[in-house]
């Protein structure tokens, strides 16, 4: 592959790098919410995450856990591969879907934003969905989706221009695998452990801060 030759504004060193840079995603793009595209990835993401704060509170069994890891990766990976082979032209303008740190950002606020944006998610689908409150509150008509998909918009509104918005390994690994370029590789490691974090200190703290706390008060009943 033909490299790039960047020269230094001072001391007459030159860097080398095989990839380019993609233009700065806007913060507000109307245009993409008209996109089957955004809505399919955003599904996607929801459903990998889900499934690890499942395996975090021991909901499923690890076997059961690592099947449908696996699986997802596998979908990810053939899902891009139909995208660029039915719509080349939209998987080149938009690099391959791949999740890059966007430039001027370091690697720490790129982990930060993952982190973040995964806590989000997974703390409101912990809260939308505790079979306890919605035991507590039956009187209370309450729909889980909600306060689950305004969550999902807001990350998404927060994330985009800092990362394009992994919070799902699966998801970032089928793109960066059909995508296979340099800078996509590189950032990988930042979609995996941003949400492995983020999703564990979402589920610890549901489980042992606001549960345990909400125990203390009672205001938890049994049936």
């Amino acid at each position: 592959m033909a490299k790039d030759i960047e020269a230094a504004p001072q001391g007459g060193e030159f860097s080398t790098k095989d990839y380019s840079d993609p233009p700065p995603a806007p913060i507000v793009d109307f245009e993409e919410l008209t996109k089957w595209s955004l809505y399919r990835a955003v599904i996607a993401e929801f459903v990998a995450t889900l499934l690890f704060l499942y395996i975090t509170v021991a909901t499923v069994s690890l076997i059961r856990a690592l099947l449908y890891i696996i699986a997802q990766c596998l979908g990810a990976i053939c899902g891009v591969g139909l995208v660029k082979g039915f719509q080349s032209s939209y998987y080149v303008r938009y690099g391959g879907g791949a999740n890059e740190l966007s430039a001027g950002y370091s690697k720490g606020t790129g982990l930060a934003a993952e982190i973040i944006g995964t806590f989000v998610l997974v703390y409101t689908v912990f809260s939308a969905t505790d079979p306890k409150r919605n035991a507590r509150d039956s009187h209370i008509p309450v729909l889980a989706p909600l306060p689950i998909g305004f969550a999902v918009f807001m990350v998404h509104l927060a994330t985009i221009p800092i990362t394009g918005t992994g919070i799902n390994p699966a998801r970032s690994l089928g793109a960066a695998v059909i995508y296979n370029k340099d800078k996509a590789w590189d950032d990988q490691w930042i979609f995996w452990v941003g949400p492995l974090i983020g999703a564990a200190i979402a589920a610890a703290y549901h489980q042992y801060v606001l549960r345990a706390s909400a125990a203390k008060l009672g205001s938890y009943r049994s049936n």
